[in-house]
């Protein structure tokens, strides 16, 4: 087990030594290109694989022409493309390679809240691809709404369960967390906790580490808030980032919620952005909590909120054979407080 801590200051010159010297050279290259497309005002909103399959296809055989073709649209690229630095940050990092003698890039980046984050390019193939799109948006949004009325700064310790880009971590953080509240950032991808460690660098989180755990296993703090995203789907590959497991992807976002409920302090939250597969007008997935928090009622007092974010996402999926009786995938969210 590795534990990765950082303590950084925003805005002083002590903290960016600090920080610069907790990693390893092509994660700096790496955090100093995230920094330099920033001052370049990259920008760059990540939409669902389909719809990029769609417009990347319009480009077919299209070089890059510019900083978003190459590190938004994953198209190839020529070296005189790129600003000499920042082709050389790219080679630092070892995040660019050679194919059908053009380049491309390895990372991506995309525009969230106020900063940017380093995910995986597209396709995300890999088992450890780190994925970035629409569900993040919506995931930070369903933060935002339930924390608007505990703010962050109460809680001392919190835990980004499967963190990817560590996307939920930070924004926790941006809304209003101090330096006393540590961010933890967990994942079973160590290319999750590296981007995560980058991206939490930085957007100047003041206080987290990075954990390898698969979900709570290997976390031993106390725990004031949980928030997860975890696959929901059942990817025929298993790929880490997509397959949730269990009757038609709901198995990890059960466990999640089973594990969390004791680990909790009293008034401690849990934050899951999660997914259901609707069968014969059925939400399976409520139905599972509900058969859990049954059973959970008997040995600690807790209130819970779940509800339909959005009715249809991943409509492709139900050609899959195991989702031959599922009608639609649905996004929900659940927010979980201890008494």
């Amino acid at each position: 087990m590795e534990v990765l801590e950082f303590r950084t200051r925003p805005n002083t010159a002590a903290s960016q030594v600090i920080a610069h010297a907790a990693v390893g050279e092509a994660d700096r290259a790496l955090w100093q290109l995230a920094e330099a497309l920033e001052d370049l005002d990259y920008r760059f909103t990540c939409i669902t694989p389909d719809t990029h399959a769609r417009v990347a296809a319009r480009r077919d055989g299209d070089g890059a022409r510019t900083l978003r073709d190459v590190f938004g649209w994953s198209l190839p690229f020529d070296e005189g493309d790129l600003p000499s630095e920042i082709l050389h940050l790219l080679r630092e990092a070892r995040a660019v390679y050679s194919v059908g003698g053009r380049l491309k890039s390895l990372v991506r980046f995309a525009t969230f809240k106020q900063t940017l984050l380093v995910h995986s390019a597209w396709p995300t193939n890999a088992n450890d691809s780190v994925f970035f799109g629409p569900d993040t948006y919506r995931f930070a949004s369903l933060i935002e709404q339930a924390l608007s009325a505990v703010p962050p700064r109460s809680t001392r310790t919190v835990v980004d369960v499967g963190c990817g880009t560590g996307a939920g971590g930070i924004l926790v953080a941006q809304l209003g967390a101090d330096e006393h509240t540590k961010v933890l950032f967990t994942d079973i991808n160590e290319q999750a906790l590296r981007y995560a460690r980058i991206n939490a660098l930085h957007a100047a989180v003041p206080n987290f580490s990075c954990l390898r755990s698969d979900v709570l296993s290997e976390v031993r703090d106390p725990i004031d808030l949980i928030i997860a995203n975890p696959p929901y789907l059942l990817d025929p590959e298993q790929r880490a980032y997509r397959h949730g497991g269990g009757s038609l992807g709901t198995g990890l976002s059960l466990r999640i919620v089973n594990e969390s409920m004791p680990r909790l302090s009293a008034g401690g939250q849990l934050i899951l952005y999660t997914a259901s597969p609707i069968v014969d007008g059925v939400d399976t997935l409520q139905q599972q909590l509900s058969a859990l928090f049954d059973s959970a009622s008997a040995r600690r007092a807790f209130t819970y909120e779940y509800r339909e974010i959005d009715p249809d996402v991943f409509g492709l999926e139900l050609d899959h054979p195991a989702y031959a009786r599922v009608e639609r995938i649905a996004v929900v969210g659940l927010t979980l407080r201890i008494s």
